[in-house]
């Protein structure tokens, strides 16, 4: 007969997908009856409607199933604002305590402070429609299928997208006063647009994005330690720009750009920027750089040398160029999305020649 004590075992390594923390630990298993091998028990979600409850509910059953168990009833249920008020307390607690921080001081996110082994890579360009989030989302995709841990903060406010392109539809669990990114394709996701109903327009000033950027950082429980975190910036020199190289003095950059002379020639002042600021910047990504016709002939419907010039200018360094491309992907597809490129496709194999090259030059 089965026991109380070795069901609780069974579920110890069973986590909570989006805090990634054992269900056990958090006092989400309750109310275990055993009935020879059958066992049943109520799990507690953090809300009411958990997007992840049908994974929870899985891999639940297929751990007490493992243990011997011959049939699982499980009876879902939700935290109280009460709970769901100490969870968030702990959570931010504990991140304090990693770094000897009284209550209320210091940074509330482990991620930005000193002690941090995050890479911060900004993705930037020097105009809109080159193709910089495009750049952002598949890199990072592509640093995930690599094994990395790893983020994006879609802090391009104005012009969100980055949810729209992996076809996110969820939105973030809310704890309290901490927001769970949501997961996608090995990335976790933090972007304006889960908070905005219908593609409304963001009408603010240069303080309040500060402010929301800030709590995309402080707010945001990223779970264990990342190894890179992307932030795809709005294009050109503003304040959201100006912001994240305040807060983030370490962190490195990207500029894309077409191949488009006068497009290199704008992006070149981001560049100057990061460089004033003192970032390190990665090296230069030409996007669109040809079309590859269904004969395998290229051609250059925007010129030619604009990235190698941009690299030249910046004494950088091209780190890829990507051709003018759509991803074959099926909205039927459990993976669909559209804007990130299979891995075995000829885009998606660039990207993950990218992802390399960044993670070495990062390393």
């Amino acid at each position: 007969m089965l026991t109380k004590e070795q069901v609780l075992e069974a579920l110890k390594d069973v986590k909570d997908p989006e805090i990634n923390r054992g269900l056990v630990e958090l006092n989400m298993i309750r109310n275990i009856q055993i009935d020879g091998s059958r066992v049943s028990l109520d799990v507690i979600l953090t809300i009411s409607g958990c997007p992840l409850k049908a994974k929870i509910e899985d891999d639940v059953v297929n751990a007490l199933k493992a243990l011997g168990a011959s049939d699982v009833n499980l009876r879902f249920g939700s935290m109280t604002d009460e709970e769901r008020a100490a969870l968030s307390a702990q959570l931010r607690g504990q991140t304090n305590q990693v770094h000897n921080m009284a209550p209320g001081q210091g940074p509330l996110n482990k991620i930005l402070s000193p002690e941090s082994k995050t890479t911060f890579i900004a993705i930037t360009s020097g105009k809109g429609g080159v193709g910089k989030s495009t750049v952002t989302v598949n890199l990072a995709v592509s640093l995930a299928r690599l094994g990395k841990k790893v983020g994006i903060i879609d802090a391009d406010i104005y012009g969100f997208s980055v949810p729209d392109m992996m076809d996110i539809n969820q939105r973030p669990t809310v704890i309290g006063e901490l927001i769970l990114p949501v997961d996608k394709f090995g990335v976790k996701v933090m972007s304006m647009g889960f908070f905005v109903e219908d593609n409304s327009p963001i009408i603010w000033r240069g303080p309040m994005l500060g402010k929301m950027l800030r709590n995309f950082f402080t707010e945001v429980h990223w779970g264990e330690e990342l190894d890179y975190l992307l932030l795809d910036l709005p294009p050109g020199t503003g304040d959201v720009a100006l912001d994240v190289h305040t807060m983030i003095p370490q962190s490195k950059e990207i500029i894309v750009t077409t191949p488009h002379a006068t497009a290199a020639f704008v992006a070149a002042r981001a560049g100057a920027m990061a460089v004033r600021t003192g970032h390190q910047i990665l090296g230069v990504v030409e996007n669109m750089a040809w079309y590859e016709t269904k004969d395998g002939d290229k051609e250059y419907l925007f010129g030619r040398g604009g990235g190698g010039k941009l690299a030249e200018t910046l004494a950088s360094e091209l780190l890829a160029q990507i051709p003018l491309g759509q991803p074959e992907n099926h909205p039927a597809e459990p993976d669909y999305s559209p804007s990130v490129y299979k891995q075995d496709s000829a885009i998606g194999q660039l990207y993950m020649d990218l992802a390399k090259t960044v993670d070495a030059k990062c390393k």
